[in-house]
């Protein structure tokens, strides 16, 4: 149920004086509870497990390091979760300035830590010493063990400040040694404190995957699942797992080479389908929004294929960036002793000196695979070319929409009904299933704010077609041209005429395929408006029951059995609604479209790995996978129209 927030503005005071007993010094870890999100991110779900992947980082520092081979993660029953490694344990020793154990202060203090001056970690992820110590500030109980020594430690925190001095609970061999963090997140600062098995699990096999030969392994005792991860090819094992489900031109290219005292590796190979999926990684941390080492990385891909071309005289269009990932799958990471990330979430990466460094060794080594193997080169090459001509009759299948007015953003298409509003935040757009519906919520919403666009059944699937033939289907160009931020190249989600796209299909199989294919359409062409929060899916409801003068609409099974029981079954009328067609425009208002009373689920992506392998699944051309998928989940299914 969405609700709305009335912002007051302040007025000025009478006392309006401003001293310097007026300014406060946040001592301690105040600093991070006061402004989480500085910290974290955000304090949804993605700022929830950011608290584990600070404690994780701390481990793989240490297997960085040489000195972890094992590490494990927990989800308790009861809300707790514990990671524990085999490193060299934090140390315990009294500090000298600060005349308290090591490990005290590493959790009670920002900015302390041992990966400063080098010294102890060569390289590392935990730069700004904030880590662990932000997580037990934002923990409501936190526990630490240190195994070192012989002996093991203990010390408790509550909200960041501790409530027991450290103490030996037990001795262990000398040669037994590690870390264990268990902690309780804090419900006053969280909206979610329930921890993902799914997410945890994605990002534990993406480290697996980075530090080859390290073993990793999680475990759910809520629902009794466990995985573990453990992969000897590292990164090129990360690429092929990234291509399980697609068809390769050829095996995996792998090159890793250390200069200047930075350790660069990449692996890519390229596929038959359109998508291009690269992912970045600084110190094991993925830089989802890039930096200097992408950067590199593109430009010496493109210099490569077109410097092939033209030496071996293969008479073809100048290849863009684009061109030459287009079916690319990579994966290029890099260690590096001082990385400057852009924040303190460490989403990119921006040491200047970088980009020439990644640029130089992927043209030197992936220019030379390509003279050793000619016929993998040629394949490759002639993809590029593929997806060039593609590019050059999508930007004429562009330019022909436009003179027929279809992607001209003065003139906007004739079945959609636009509202009045022109402040793109306050307005929504219903992209609505079939005409019928489309009529019921043309005649049921508010005017002043939400926009209506019918689509005549399915839209094309996006993953099995280039640009060119995306722009010869209408639907996708009505919808785009809607929307206004253009698609492709041109796309600027800074002309978005609405920051709510609602996705409002039938709740049966072809209402589930119909925002299927829209997802995979936005995933792929405008993930820019998924990533900005733009992106909802409606929820219609299943039954409308009437029992006299009362009318309650549920939204599924569990709901209906639980109002069935407070009402009683005798002297009821209820109706399945198959379809948004079924209700008349005041029934839709009610239950799917009134801002103040309704339900609306947004799209995020927490994962860009495991969202890929999804639509690449559900979507693509392979169909062994999806049958076994089918198969897998089939008992899972709910309202199935038969």
């Amino acid at each position: 149920m969405e609700q709305s927030q009335n912002i007051q503005q302040n007025t000025p005071q009478s006392d309006s004086s401003y001293d310097a007993k007026d300014i406060q010094v946040l001592a301690g870890l105040s600093a991070v509870r006061k402004r989480p999100a500085m910290y974290i991110g955000t304090t949804d779900v993605k700022g929830l497990h950011h608290l584990v992947y600070e404690a994780v980082d701390n481990s793989i520092d240490e297997a960085l390091a040489g000195f972890c081979t094992k590490i494990s993660v927990t989800i308790h029953k009861d809300g707790f979760i514990t990671i524990s490694d085999n490193g060299r344990g934090i140390p315990v020793d009294t500090h000298p300035k600060l005349n308290k154990p090591g490990v005290e202060v590493v959790m009670t203090r920002l900015h302390a830590g041992g990966k400063f001056d080098k010294k102890v970690y060569k390289v590392s992820g935990g730069l700004h010493g904030v880590g662990i110590s932000v997580t037990n500030a934002l923990s409501k109980e936190l526990v630490v063990d240190v195994k070192r020594n012989g002996k093991i430690y203990r010390q408790k925190y509550q909200y960041g400040k501790p409530v027991s001095e450290l103490s030996i609970i037990g001795e262990v061999d000398q040669k037994n040694t590690g870390t264990t963090v268990k902690f309780l997140p804090d419900g006053q600062i969280f909206q979610v404190t329930e921890f993902s098995f799914d997410i945890l699990s994605s990002r534990l096999r993406e480290l697996a995957f980075l530090n080859k030969g390290i073993k990793i392994t999680i475990e759910d005792e809520r629902a009794e699942k466990k995985n573990e991860f453990h992969y000897d090819g590292g990164i090129i094992s990360f690429v092929e797992y990234l291509n399980n489900n697609k068809t390769p031109l050829h095996k995996v290219i792998f090159f890793s080479k250390p200069k200047n005292g930075i350790m660069f590796e990449y692996a890519l190979q390229y596929n038959d389908g359109y998508q291009e999926n690269v992912f970045s990684f600084a110190n094991t941390i993925n830089t989802y929004e890039g930096g200097t080492h992408l950067i590199g990385f593109k430009t010496a891909l493109t210099r490569v294929m077109n410097n092939y071309t033209e030496k071996n005289k293969m008479k073809m269009v100048k290849l863009s960036s684009e061109d030459t990932r287009e079916g690319l799958t990579a994966v290029i990471s890099i260690k590096i002793p001082e990385p400057q990330f852009e924040g303190q979430t460490k989403t990119k990466l921006g040491n200047s000196e970088i980009k020439g460094l990644v640029d130089s060794i992927v043209y030197d080594s992936f220019s030379s695979y390509m003279e050793e193997n000619p016929p993998i080169a040629k394949t490759i090459i002639f993809k590029c070319v593929n997806a060039a001509q593609a590019r050059e009759a999508a930007q004429k299948a562009r330019e022909l929409t436009r003179r027929k007015g279809a992607l001209n953003h003065g003139s906007l298409p004739g079945k959609l009904a636009d509202c009045s509003e022109k402040d793109p935040s306050k307005c929504e757009l219903f992209i609505v299933e079939g005409d019928s519906a489309g009529g019921s919520a043309k005649q049921g919403r508010n005017r002043e704010f939400q926009a209506v666009l019918p689509l005549r059944g399915k839209i094309l699937n996006v993953e099995k077609a280039r640009l060119n033939k995306i722009f010869e289907n209408e639907e996708i160009t009505t919808m785009v041209t809607a929307i206004g931020t253009s698609v492709g190249e041109e796309f600027d989600i800074t002309k978005a005429r609405y920051h709510k796209l609602v996705i409002m299909t039938d709740a049966d199989v072809d209402g589930s395929h119909i925002r299927t294919l829209l997802l995979t359409f936005f995933y792929r062409h405008m993930q820019p408006l998924i990533e900005a929060g733009y992106v909802y899916i409606a929820q219609p409801p299943l039954y409308k029951v009437t029992k006299g003068k009362m009318t309650k609409y549920v939204y599924n099974d569990g709901e209906l059995e639980k109002l069935l029981n407070e009402i009683g079954r005798e002297d009821i009328s209820m109706q399945r609604y198959k379809g948004l067609g079924e209700m008349n425009p005041q029934q839709l208002w009610e239950t799917t479209m009134d801002s103040g009373d309704r339900t609306i689920l947004q799209v995020t992506l927490q994962d860009a790995v495991e969202a890929d392998k999804m639509f690449t699944l559900l979507m693509g051309d392979q169909v062994e996978p999806r049958r076994k998928f089918i198969e897998q989940h089939a008992k899972e299914v709910i309202n199935l129209d038969v």
